[in-house]
């Protein structure tokens, strides 16, 4: 049996995460698709987190860099922007949805001058799990005080995350959340290995788990990526029955027809009674 550290609490904007308190949910569209479309999608998001009483933080990302072709789409706006062009035109976005609906909000980034761009409004920093181990990139989220969220890289040993939290904390910034989204085997598929979460708690650091990318199935699809949504809520179930601090999920009221990672994201009607199924599962983990 491993002895856990105490719950480390981290605060993300006027959001509490903990392995002991009740979870929050870290979702949204995979990628801005303008301030309209996507607040159709988060607008809902917010009257069922409102409703159930769950904590929210709105996730969607402003460039999507990791393609599997040239000629996927990135984001929204001209082809030819950079990302930085992107973040520009994002960041006033992220204000009016922190405004409107009071959460905070979260997104990736791939190079250390995004990093200090978005620290006056971008909540909690995601590291993605292709950029696990770029020190660079792990210092550059830690330096601006902004929580962070680490994403175990597939392949990675889960004895490697105390090295990248490190690299974190090196900043004097603890405000650490670690994130699994399972292990790439085989020739399209990724499996999660659920017994990791209970290990990642000895480390004290909220845990969370990340319900759709393992339902992804890299570049199969015609140049794009594939993948089978019907994996997410089986995965979810599973991860508050264990008492994680957060569940992550991309989620778009038309995913079919999503720009970015359509397949694998979970349908906006779907989400509702998945939410309530959720309480009620971590409230009997967590005994509140």
């Amino acid at each position: 049996m491993l002895k856990s550290a105490p719950p480390i609490h981290v605060k993300v904007g006027n959001v509490t995460f903990g392995n002991d308190l009740p979870f929050v949910l870290i979702a949204g569209p995979d990628s801005l698709e303008s301030f309209e479309r996507t607040d159709a999608i988060v607008s809902r998001i917010y009257e069922y987190t409102q409703s159930l009483g769950i904590s929210w933080v709105m996730k969607s990302c402003y460039d999507k860099s990791q393609r599997t072709s040239i000629g996927n789409w990135r984001g929204a706006g001209d082809p030819s922007l950079t990302a930085m062009e992107r973040l520009e035109n994002a960041l006033p976005l992220y204000r009016r949805f922190k405004e409107k609906y009071g959460v905070p909000v979260t997104t990736d980034y791939a190079t250390v001058e995004e990093a200090a761009r978005m620290s006056e409004d971008v909540d909690l920093y995601q590291v993605q799990a292709r950029l696990y181990r770029m020190t660079d990139i792990l210092v550059a989220a830690g330096r601006y005080g902004r929580a962070v969220n680490i994403k175990r890289g597939h392949g990675e040993s889960p004895d490697s995350l105390p090295g990248a939290i490190g690299k974190v904390t090196s900043t004097g910034n603890t405000n650490v959340i670690v994130t699994e989204r399972g292990d790439k085997y085989g020739r399209d598929g990724i499996v999660v290995d659920m017994r990791l979460l209970d290990v990642y708690k000895q480390y004290g650091y909220p845990v969370c788990l990340d319900v759709s990318h393992p339902c992804q199935q890299p570049s199969i699809a015609g140049g794009k990526s594939g993948g089978d949504r019907r994996g997410s809520r089986p995965l979810a179930l599973a991860g508050a029955a264990i008492g994680v601090a957060a569940i992550f999920m991309e989620v778009h009221d038309d995913p079919d027809n999503a720009p970015v990672d359509g397949p694998h994201s979970m349908r906006l009607d779907d989400l509702y009674p998945l939410l309530k199924e959720l309480k009620a599962h971590d409230r009997i983990a967590k005994g509140y």
